[in-house]
């Protein structure tokens, strides 16, 4: 009832209820992430007037399971991919996992110019949840849900003004927090780590990968028109509005998306992205970044402008 979540969505088969073993929920995580990941990417491709056959990388972006072939290779034929088509498998990078993911495909379409690359993130992480009586799971299962996100990437000119350019990237990890969250293995099943205190680790370590990336292209925090930050509870995005001296309506789109969808892991930051692109009225020349903390711990950074 605090946890400023109003509604979740969770990918299920009959009854909830009935208890499932790990080789159940593993089985669910993957009909959830071919069924989910499906939906975002052909919403995605048809957003862009695309189809799959016009993608020459697929990068798919998961930690809330694990099979092999990998998530991305199950999508190829069913979805219709060309059978050249180029895969990048992202895992266990957690809430942060959308951002390294989307550099991977930025580093490709530089690369090789005229070629495009879809980057899929998706996370059922109703099929990580434990019960057991400490305060870590009963706030990662009160926060945490399913959903799937997708991205087009390419080089040339975008014929939508409302999307941004991906400038740059920036990281920080600190392995001496290594131990404050992520997911370990207890009866066979994951069950999710979420220290109390990444909520205070937040800021500090998002500043120390912010601060030299707009270093480096000669801005300040002013010039941020859009401030994209997962958000991981109520709490952190609250220390973090404080201490980055952010105001509430900087922190909306990061508040709203907790609200309808709670935390989603990976694909939230970019569903963060698509309220901006959609609600926040997004002009040419505006500058945003893109924020989220995950583990290892490690924070991500993107640079953005319209």
């Amino acid at each position: 009832m605090n946890s400023g979540i109003d509604t979740r969505y969770f990918y299920f088969e009959g009854d909830p209820s009935c208890g499932e073993n790990s080789d159940q929920s593993n089985q669910r995580f993957l009909r959830g992430a071919l069924h989910t990941g499906a939906r975002a990417i052909g919403n995605c491709l048809a957003n862009a007037s695309m189809t799959p056959k016009d993608i020459d990388l697929l990068v798919v972006c998961t930690s809330t399971g694990y099979v092999c072939p990998d998530i991305g290779s199950r999508l190829i034929g069913p979805l219709g991919f060309r059978h050249d088509v180029q895969r990048a498998s992202i895992v266990g990078l957690g809430c942060a996992g959308a951002i390294p993911s989307m550099q991977r495909a930025c580093d490709f379409v530089r690369a090789r110019p005229e070629r495009i690359a879809l980057m899929l993130t998706v996370e059922i992480c109703s099929a990580c949840y434990f019960v057991d009586n400490t305060l870590e799971t009963v706030v990662g299962n009160a926060i945490c849900s399913d959903g799937a996100a997708a991205m087009v990437l390419g080089t040339g000119p975008s014929h939508e003004p409302r999307y941004p350019e991906v400038l740059d990237f920036e990281s920080y990890l600190d392995p001496s927090q290594l131990d404050q969250v992520g997911f370990d293995h207890q009866q066979g099943k994951l069950r999710i780590v979420l220290s109390n205190e990444i909520r205070n680790l937040a800021a500090p370590l998002l500043e120390r990968a912010l601060d030299p990336l707009l270093q480096r292209h000669s801005m300040s925090r002013s010039d941020l028109r859009f401030w994209i930050a997962h958000p991981g509870g109520r709490r952190i995005i609250d220390n973090v509005e404080k201490e980055l001296c952010l105001t509430p309506s900087q922190t909306r789109f990061s508040r709203e998306v907790l609200r309808n969808y709670g935390n989603m892991s990976s694909p939230t930051v970019l569903f963060v992205l698509d309220d901006v692109i959609q609600k926040g009225e997004p002009r040419p020349g505006d500058w945003g970044v893109m924020m989220a903390l995950g583990p290892g711990m490690a924070a991500e950074v993107s640079l953005l402008k319209w």
